[in-house]
């Protein structure tokens, strides 16, 4: 457990180091600050407008408040694929971890530490981001979209998945080809999940199934759905008013699904690693 607990203090210091968090920091305030003048003239807009009645007033604040918080899922991505990706195929190149790996530490803690730490890291600025797009909603529009209390660990859980899935890619891969192929991936879960909602919407099962399988092959984005349908009152995810409103919602077994996908990807990424020659 101590080797475990070093690599992970160890991580977040090289992060520090490479002002890795204090880049994120500005990236996710300057957001947070484009967001929230959007946010103060939309609101504005919509209080002054004559005739609108207060229920649509609040799907419209709803409405805004999810396109921030697509937008903090979006980034949550980003930070989540970029952060790692070199971190175990860099450090190879560079003979770094020749040197870790020399002395008695095992291999499965160097690779658990590093996906603990930068678990956090991706986590918590979801986390962060997030809640920063509430509380502009609760401040200026004294609105709060129901459900963020389950919404929120759902979006936070897609993080994690991008994490390991840039960790294990980064045991076995170049930083380069390990880019490529979580976004690729992130591609196919983003297509396959409109591929599903239309073939829901039209009745097409074909296309339903396609995006069915995608899911299954990259289940992340499924995450995001049922996050943004449990974000919404009842009257917009049923009747399909918004973007958000998924006529296809991800089961509860697809978060069972994808904490398991997880698990096989993070033994994966381990075992590729323990016998990986550096």
């Amino acid at each position: 457990m101590r080797p475990l607990i070093t690599i992970v203090q160890m991580t977040l210091h090289e992060a520090s180091r490479r002002r890795v968090l204090v880049a994120t920091l500005i990236g996710a305030a300057a957001f947070l600050i484009l967001f929230g003048i959007g946010f103060h003239f939309v609101t504005n807009n919509v209080r002054d407008e004559a005739g609108m009645t207060f229920v649509r007033k609040r799907m419209m604040l709803n409405f805004l408040t999810l396109a921030g918080l697509y937008a903090t899922h979006f980034l949550g991505i980003m930070t989540a694929v970029l952060l790692p990706v070199d971190t175990l195929s860099g450090e190879i190149a560079s003979g770094v971890l020749q040197t870790v790996a020399s002395k008695p530490v095992p291999r499965w803690s160097i690779v658990l530490g590093k996906w603990l730490a930068y678990c956090m890291v991706s986590a918590g600025y979801t986390l962060l981001v997030a809640s920063g797009v509430l509380l502009i909603a609760r401040v200026m529009g004294d609105f709060t979209p129901p459900g963020v209390l389950q919404g929120l660990p759902l979006m936070m859980f897609e993080a994690v998945l991008f994490v390991t899935l840039s960790i294990a890619g980064g045991t076995r891969l170049s930083t380069v080809t390990n880019g490529i192929l979580a976004f690729g991936l992130y591609g196919i879960a983003f297509i396959g999940n409109w591929v599903e909602q239309i073939g829901t919407f039209t009745d097409n099962l074909p296309a339903r199934n396609v995006g069915a399988v995608a899911s299954l092959i990259m289940p992340t984005e499924s995450m995001w759905g049922r996050a943004a349908y449990l974000m919404q009152p009842a009257i917009m995810r049923d009747l399909n008013m918004t973007p958000f409103s998924p006529a296809s919602l991800p089961s509860e077994a697809m978060i069972v699904w994808a904490a398991f996908w997880g698990l096989i990807m993070l033994a994966w990424g381990v075992r590729g690693f323990s016998k990986r020659a550096l």
